[in-house]
């Protein structure tokens, strides 16, 4: 089994905003979205007579989509997608998933993505609509993992035509960013192993031209970091590793900042509990909860292959949480990066401990912002169910850009509150915080204010708790339960100029 999936290539070409009768008996598909003032537009289209007719047979009802063939030379099949009025980008993607859905059956070779509205004429708006299109059928047709002795086909269409002014080549970027995060996710434990990660991460390094520095478990142990080594210890393989790549665009001009933003995600490739050991249902699937690293080098790769201006950082906490003579327990009390004591409460609470020794050592680079992703508690899903992540941060100015960040991505967050009173419930009579609390009762706060303790003084710092990680029955355009949200999250973020400006210190008043 790969441990990267192989780079796509799709042969696409532009047409105008509205596809001509030539384009339609060309292709095998249309994918056709309908803003709420789009069903008068119909009569624009080649065929629109027949759509109508069809669609004036069906109930009414925003967010669905309907299909039909039209009498051309190929019998073009149309899928229709019609979007509410203000439909943003999560009910965007949304319907584009289900569009999807409805025509990945045909395995079409020839296929028009475009969107008819009177409000696509005047402002141009129609472009989204067609990305979000393009998006979902870039996750439709992606390889996944497989160790079948038959391997499963995967659609691919010979040709797409894109109609209006979209940046395909952006899409596909971020697109193949989630891509590989959702790829890395699904790869089983004994296939992707701290290792073997590293050597993935090598051979990306040398793809991107990004420069890779590791820290091993000796150099971590010189370097103080008690909390990350205490989690490694149950391990049988000594492989477990802090990765830091470095992303450092050719040009610098036009840079949002000079400093990298630096981007930790929590590495554990196989969670057992340690001697709090998992019930068997709760660790089936603990491969993933590597998934906040795959969203790191996912971002990282999207950010890289769209030309960002900024320099950038991925600190990726590589581990296992295993159980083992060696392995770490209740009591036990580490000093980590920072010179901050720990009393271990709970073995299971092991990604807050390699979290902190990665924001303490991201954060001696003095970084422009640190965002931190992880799948963290079980608390916010809770909260938020899967279809929203969790964020927090230590800048009030951040807030609500994190959350418009989501908004604009299609992938929804919520700004939980880190009120500092919550510190007293963390005071340790041995140590100077404890690791959690034991009865779990809002552990998603207390695990932001136990992170914030390792983040440097002054550093803006937002942490994503990935509550919508996974999914049953996919989420927004992607069908499978690895949802790799975070990526677009995170590109959308990068490319606010509204978040550098929340980045920088707040003058005095004179």
């Amino acid at each position: 089994m790969k441990l990267l999936p192989a780079q796509r290539k799709y042969l696409i070409s532009h047409a105008a905003g509205v596809p001509s009768a030539a384009l339609i008996a060309r292709a095998n598909a249309l994918l056709l979205v309908l803003p709420a003032d789009g069903l008068t537009r119909l009569d624009l289209l080649p065929g629109g007579d027949a759509l109508r007719r069809e669609r004036d047979r069906l109930p009414r009802a925003a967010g669905s989509c309907w299909s039909m063939t039209l009498p051309t030379r190929r019998g073009t099949r149309v899928v229709v997608g019609e979007l509410s009025a203000g439909a943003d980008a999560f009910q965007q993607l949304t319907l584009a998933g289900r569009m999807l859905r409805e025509l990945v059956a045909f395995e079409p070779r020839i296929v028009v993505l475009a969107s008819v509205g009177r409000t696509d004429e005047r402002r141009g708006t129609g472009a989204a609509r067609v990305a979000a299109l393009l998006t979902a059928l870039f996750a439709a047709t992606e390889p996944r993992p497989s160790q079948k002795s038959k391997p499963p086909r995967v659609w691919r269409p010979a040709e797409l035509v894109v109609c209006g002014s979209v940046d395909t080549s952006a899409a596909l970027a971020v697109e193949n960013g989630a891509h590989l995060a959702r790829w890395l996710t699904a790869l089983p434990p004994n296939v992707l192993n701290p290792g073997s990660y590293r050597r993935a991460l090598a051979a990306l390094a040398t793809r991107h031209h990004w420069r890779m520095r590791t820290y091993s478990e000796a150099a971590l142990r010189r370097l103080g970091a008690g909390a990350f080594v205490a989690v490694a210890r149950g391990s049988r393989n000594r492989d477990a590793a802090l990765v830091r790549l470095e992303y450092r665009p050719s040009r610098r001009r036009g840079a949002p900042t000079q400093r990298p933003i630096a981007l930790v995600g929590k590495g554990l490739c196989f969670d057992t509990g340690g001697h709090n050991l998992k019930a068997a249902k709760w660790m089936l699937d603990m491969h993933i909860d590597m998934a906040g690293s795959a969203v790191a080098v996912g971002a990282l790769e999207a950010l890289t292959a769209s030309g960002y201006p900024g320099p950038v950082d991925a600190w990726l906490a590589l581990a296992e949480n295993r159980i083992g003579p060696d392995a770490y327990t209740q009591q036990d009390v580490v000093t980590a990066a920072n010179g901050t004591t720990i009393q271990v409460t709970h073995t299971d609470a092991e990604g807050r401990m390699v979290l902190a020794d990665a924001l303490a050592l991201a954060s001696r680079t003095r970084p422009a912002c640190i965002i931190d992703f992880a799948t963290l508690t079980g608390a916010c899903i809770n909260a938020l169910t899967e279809r929203l992540s969790g964020v927090f941060t230590n800048r009030p100015a951040l807030r609500e850009v994190l959350e418009a960040a989501g908004t604009r991505s299609g992938e929804r967050v919520w700004t939980f509150p880190t009120p500092a009173d919550f510190d007293e419930d963390l005071d340790s009579p041995t140590a100077d915080i404890v690791q959690c609390l034991i009865d779990g009762k809002g552990d998603h706060i207390y695990a932001a204010r136990f992170l914030s303790r390792f983040v440097g003084a002054g550093i803006p710092w937002a942490h994503v708790d990935l509550s919508s990680a996974t999914r049953t029955g996919g989420l927004a355009h992607v069908t499978g339960p690895l949802t790799g949200f975070g990526v677009r999250f995170a590109v959308a973020l990068l490319s606010d100029p509204q978040f550098h400006r929340a980045l920088r210190p707040a003058r005095p008043h004179a």
